[in-house]
């Protein structure tokens, strides 16, 4: 589907915050209310907009994120990934190319869980080596 600039202008609103009432988008928009539920009606059915979730403020984030960049064998992604799967720290994994092959996001509470699923990663089978990024601090958040 094509989106055109006031798409584009109402996901940005939505992605700063996904809880504004249809009148306050248009408002911003300087649409119609009308207009504006009929963007969202369109833009849902066509799967532009998947869903709506929440997004969890620093304070109640767990206290350590961190990054894996994965190395793995040829041939072994979906035995890699059904492990990362398990792994309940794991929140996001991407796959790149270059250096490495899988960029996986981590979340955990206290460094023992982090040191811990990094060693269950750098374990399993198929995974040729990993690389560990832990963040110390967010300077921009625009959601995922």
């Amino acid at each position: 589907m094509q989106t055109d600039e006031t798409d584009r202008e109402l996901l940005t609103c939505l992605a700063e915050n996904a809880r504004l009432p249809v009148a306050t988008l248009a408002r911003k928009l300087g649409l119609a209310r009308t207009t504006v539920q009929a963007r969202l009606d369109r833009l849902e059915a066509s799967g532009v907009i998947a869903g709506y979730t929440l997004r969890l403020g620093q304070d109640a984030r767990p206290a350590l994120r961190a990054t894996a960049l994965v190395s793995i064998e040829p041939r072994s992604g979906p035995a890699v990934l059904a492990r990362l799967k398990s792994l309940p720290q794991v929140r996001r994994v991407h796959t790149t190319s270059g250096r490495f092959d899988l960029i996986v996001t981590l979340e955990a509470t206290t460094t023992q869980e982090l040191d811990d699923t990094l060693d269950r990663i750098g374990e399993a089978k198929g995974v040729r080596s990993s690389e560990s990024l832990i963040h110390l601090s967010t300077k921009l958040d625009r959601g995922a």
